[in-house]
Order: structure tokens, then C-alpha cells, then sequence
């Protein structure tokens, strides 16, 4: 019948020289698909597995191949008028920089690697004492702050230095006009002052070299410049480069005002202006959820003016401002250019860094944050399966991965991206973590149960859970790992797909012997003797028999034996006899070579 119809249509194309329109929307169903040109769903499918996508009726397809399809069955496919799939309004331009407007704070990302200072150093600028609380003394993900020098104000972000948040710090790099970046006098350039080097560049911020540490014993501000100038080309002003750097100690205060006058000096250079008025813009640099308040996110406005009540859209959702607070958390009614901001009233939580802006009224952000939705379906819901070589060998070979499977959560968004990101690289052809829930806020009975039925672990990330979750989770045997530090969680993943990888089986050769004689062959064993030509011959180890050079056997030599005595062992330029458990036959000219074995474990 299907045929049947594929025929009849084919032949009415052929008779008209104009095909039939049918509209279809960015991504469609195959079965919406097939009631819309008005044929057995079973027709569509044929028609795919016949261009080599495999999907049921209740897949989706993009237009393409909806187009396609549609042709091939004698239709013209063509997008619909209405389709509100399309990108959203966004704003002119997220990115603080030079244009027309007034003058605004510059935003300084302060970066470089774990324990060199970043956020002792921000301690004495604003006079709080983050790094205190902040578990393994290192910093978790993102902060925003504001300080004041001179009468001009200054937006700091704090990104991470573990080598674990390089997507916060890309990103980091990508919101400021200048980069600190801290370099301990007492230890030099490491990975992570590369990477944040690399990031600062590649966004086009202009540097500032702090280093760090120079009150400790072994401290040499010398050798550090020395480092940055062979290693990353950055010569100091003071050599005749163009690089700013001065040393400084966050410990004793040293320099601190003098590293606030550079980076404004280093600003304005750059001029940097914002639109002062009008509506706001900027992006989200993290969010979490907090109970009875709901999706809370930190905003970096930068341009226009951010106000109690507006409506505003980041991503896939929306918000009515019902609360603005600024990085102390005193309560605030507008928030301008350069300035963080934290806001509460978003319908979900946005994604860490999304772009926010201003819409008119309720309506008009509900339908820009739905339209982003259908942008964002029309990527993720495509899951059409071509039919090629490399599926067959991933379907062949799938089987052969062993999997960890976890549920993670994370206090905020930021942190979770870089989680999985983190996640994601522990892996080889042997064994991989498998992500099968995450999430951003405490760990949930939901979550307990999903841990269940999929047989994973529940790893939470400055998350706590209540006492009703640990009840469930114990009478489900569901294991949960909390941790305060990324790199802890991330060694324990190492190590529990390291267990899972067959150990290594190391031989070690101690000694060869050449056959002189056989005196006794049976089926399980073989009496024999020879010179041992190098190393030695030992009781209680393998050997290979070797004939013309060819592997025949092997065995486990049981005695050896000299003058008629049993000894432990015979050493180069020793005659001895041996007797060696082998069902292989043993002839005189036979090379014997012995070895051990053992099993190691193996790293990823």
C-alpha cells in the first residue's frame, strides 16, 4: 500500500510541472511530518531508511531532511511563515568596550594558578577575608566585586586557578577589559599562568603582572620576570617591554595601592565607555538556587541600567526583578555599567554565561525566552541516526567500555559546567564516567531515586542534602560522596575507574640457560640440565623454551639442582639441573629462557 502510494504520487509530480507547498517549522515530528503531506507515516520512514536515517514516528527531523523527504514523495517543503523558531532579539554588543557613551569601571579578572594568592590578594584589596572559608584554600567558581580607588570604582571577578574551572576562566577572560595575572615570586609559571595567559590574549584584555609572595623565604621577583619574558614573551616595562608588572605581598599589604593605580592606568588607555541610560544588558556570571528564594543569579550589567522591576530575558528564561542586592548583599534599586549585581524573580535558573537583556513587558519576555527554547530544540532535538561505517564499529565496540555511572550536583552553574567539562576528559578505550543526571542546587529523593534505577553514585559538590534524602539513599544502597574541593572529587573519579581497568601483566627476565642434556621427559614434566648463559635460573619461576629462535612452550621450573644438592638458584657460568612442569618436549640445544610476571595496576 505504501509502495503503492509512493508510486501514484510520484507519477502526479511528474505530470505537473509545479509541486504541491507544504509549510513545516524548523524541526518536525515523522509522524507530523507524514499527516501534513498527507501520507502513511510508514511511506516517510521508508523514505528515510532509504537516505540512510533511521527514525520512528515520534522522532524529530530537521527541515532539511523533512525538505528532502518531502520532494522525494513530491512535495515542496518549505519553512512556515509563523515559525517563531528563529534566533531572538539580542543585544548590540555583550562585551564592554570602547564606544559612544560615558566612562565606566573597568572589569579586572584576577587569574593565574592554585595557591599562588589570586584571592588573598583580592582580601586585602576589598578588606574581607574570602579565602578563609573557601575549602582547600582555593577559590570554587566566579565572584564579582566592586572597590573603590581615587573616587573611581573597580569590578573585579575572581576566577578559579585549579586547572579543573578552564571554562570559568575562558570565560572570565572574556568579560574584562584587564587581567591580573598572579605569579608566585617563590614558585614561577606554571600550567594554569600559561593557560590564563593564553585566555587574556586570545580576548584581547590587556595584562598586569602581579607577583606575588615577595615577603617569603626563596622569593626571586627577578627570575620570575626572567621566566615570563623567554617562556610567554612577556618583557616588563622596566626591560623595555610593554608587559606592566609589579611585585607585590598580599600577605604584608606591599604595593597593593600601587597595582590599583596601574590597572586603572592601564584602563584608560583603553577608554572604556557604556551606554549609560536606557535598557540594560550584560551577562550572567553565575547562578544557583536558594530555598525561598528561588533561581538567584549574578549579573555583570554593561550597558544601561538594571532596575527593581524590570523585566529581563538570559537564555531560555525570564525574569521579573524582584530583588537586586550588590556583592555585599545590601539591597539596591538600580545597578549601572561595570557593576555587579545579584537578582532574584527568574522562572528557571540561567545558564552560566547567558546573556541578559531588557524587554519591554512580561509578555514580550516570556515570548523571547521561549523562542531562544525552540532555537536551542531545534539543535538538541535532531537525533536523527545516520547508518555508516564508524556507527557499526561505535556499536561493535560500545559493549567493550565499561561505565561509571553518576548523578552530579553542584551549588552553582558555573561550577557544574566545569564539572562535566572536567568529567567528561576522565576516560580511555577502556572505561568512562557516565554523567546520567546533574544538576545545580541540594541533592533531592528525586535524585536518589534516578541514582537507583540507573546504579550510580550521587557526587555533590558544595551541596548539602537533608536528613529524609540520607534515610532514602541508605534503604536504595545508593552511595553519596559530598566534596568541597573540585580536585578531591576528581581524583576519587581517577581512582574508581582506575579499579576498573585490567591490571598489567609485567614480565621481568632474570636469566637464560642453554640444554646440554635431557635425562627425563614425562607427560607433565621434563628433568634436564645446562649452562646458564646469563643472569640466573631460579626455583619457582616460568620459563620459555625457545627453538630455532621460535617460542615452542612453557613451564615452571620446580628444582634446580647442582652436584646433586638443591639450591635456590644457579648464576651465569654455573652448570645446574632443572626440573621444569611442562607437557612441551625438551631437546639439548633448546634455549631456556626465565622470567616472573606480575600484575600492576594501571593509571588513566
Amino acid at each position: 500500500m505504501a509502495e503503492t502510494t509512493a508510486e501514484t504520487t510520484s507519477e502526479a509530480t511528474s505530470e505537473t510541472t509545479k509541486l504541491k507547498t507544504v509549510e513545516v517549522s524548523s524541526v518536525t515530528g515523522v509522524g507530523a511530518l507524514a499527516e501534513k503531506i498527507g501520507v502513511p507515516v510508514t511511506t516517510v520512514i521508508t523514505e528515510l531508511m532509504k537516505n540512510g536515517v533511521m527514525a520512528t514516528i515520534n522522532e524529530q527531523i530537521d527541515f532539511d531532511t523533512a525538505a528532502i523527504i518531502g520532494h522525494d514523495l513530491g512535495f515542496e517543503i518549505v519553512p512556515e511563515t509563523a515559525d517563531d523558531s528563529g534566533p531572538a532579539a539580542t543585544p548590540g554588543d555583550t562585551k564592554l568596550g570602547k564606544g559612544e557613551g560615558t566612562a565606566r569601571p573597568p572589569v579586572v579578572a584576577v587569574m593565574g594558578h592554585v595557591d599562588h594568592g589570586k584571592t588573598s590578594l583580592l582580601d586585602k584589596i576589598r578588606a574581607t577575608d574570602v579565602a578563609k572559608g573557601e575549602a582547600g584554600g582555593i577559590t570554587q567558581h566566579i565572584g564579582a566585586y566592586q572597590i573603590k580607588r581615587k573616587d573611581r570604582w573597580i569590578t573585579f571577578l575572581d576566577t578559579p586557578g585549579h586547572e579543573a574551572f578552564s571554562a570559568i576562566r575562558a570565560h572570565g577572560a572574556r568579560l574584562t577589559d584587564v587581567a591580573i595575572i598572579v605569579v608566585a615570586a617563590d614558585d614561577g609559571i606554571k600550567p594554569q599562568t600559561r593557560e590564563a595567559v593564553r585566555y587574556a590574549q586570545e580576548a584581547g584584555n590587556q595584562l598586569v603582572i602581579a607577583i606575588n609572595k615577595i615577603d617569603k623565604d626563596g622569593a626571586d621577583p627577578v627570575r620570575v620576570r626572567q621566566e615570563l619574558s623567554e617562556k610567554l614573551e612577556l618583557t616588563p616595562e622596566e626591560w623595555g617591554g610593554k608587559t606592566v608588572m609589579v611585585d607585590v605581598s598580599a600577605k604584608e599589604g606591599t604595593n597593593i595601592e600601587k597595582l590599583l593605580d596601574l590597572v586603572l592606568l592601564v584602563a584608560d588607555i583603553e577608554e572604556l565607555q557604556a551606554r549609560p541610560e536606557g535598557p540594560s544588558e550584560g551577562v550572567v556570571i553565575e547562578t544557583h538556587l536558594e530555598t525561598g528564594r528561588g533561581p538567584v543569579a549574578t549579573l555583570l550589567v554593561q550597558n544601561g541600567i538594571l532596575s527593581m522591576g524590570d523585566y529581563i530575558v538570559a537564555g531560555g528564561t525570564y525574569a521579573k526583578v524582584r530583588s537586586l542586592a550588590d556583592w555585599h548583599g545590601k539591597r539596591i534599586k538600580t545597578a549601572h555599567p561595570g557593576m555587579p549585581a545579584v537578582v532574584t524573580g527568574f522562572k528557571a535558573a540561567p545558564a552560566f554565561g547567558d546573556v541578559f537583556y531588557a524587554a519591554d513587558s512580561e509578555k514580550a519576555a516570556r515570548d523571547r525566552a521561549v523562542a531562544t527554547q525552540r532555537q536551542a530544540q531545534v539543535k538538541s532535538m535532531v537525533n536523527v541516526k545516520k547508518i555508516d561505517a564508524s556507527d557499526l564499529t561505535s556499536a561493535i565496540t560500545a559493549g567493550k567500555v565499561q561505565e561509571l555511572n553518576v548523578v552530579v550536583k553542584a551549588d552553582v552553574q558555573g561550577s557544574l559546567e566545569s564539572l562535566l567539562e572536567s568529567i567528561a576528559s576522565l576516560r580511555n578505550d577502556e572505561v568512562a564516567v557516565r554523567v546520567v543526571s546533574s544538576g545545580i542546587g541540594a541533592i533531592s529523593e528525586s535524585d536518589i531515586t534516578f541514582a537507583a534505577t540507573s546504579g550510580a553514585m550521587v557526587l555533590g559538590f558544595n551541596v548539602s542534602m537533608g536528613s529524609a534524602v540520607k534515610q532514602l539513599a541508605n534503604r536504595e544502597k545508593v552511595q553519596i560522596r559530598l566534596y568541597k574541593v573540585i580536585y578531591e572529587l576528581l581524583d576519587d573519579l581517577r581512582s574508581g575507574l582506575e579499579l576498573m581497568l585490567k591490571p598489567e601483566i609485567v614480565e621481568t627476565e632474570i636469566g637464560t640457560l642453554n640444554v646440554l642434556g635431557v635425562f627425563k621427559t614425562t607427560k607433565t614434566a621434563v628433568i634436564c640440565g645446562g649452562d646458564v648463559t646469563s643472569g640466573k635460573a631460579t626455583a619457582d619461576v616460568e620459563v620459555r623454551i625457545i627453538r630455532d629462535k621460535e617460542i615452542i612452550g612453557k613451564g615452571n621450573v620446580k628444582a634446580v639442582q647442582k652436584e646433586q644438592n638443591k639450591v635456590s638458584e644457579a648464576v651465569e657460568g654455573e652448570q645446574c639441573g632443572l626440573n621444569i612442569a611442562t607437557s612441551n618436549g625438551i631437546k639439548v640445544g633448546d634455549k631456556l629462557e626465565f622470567f616472573t610476571t606480575e600484575e600492576r595496576a594501571r593509571s588513566l
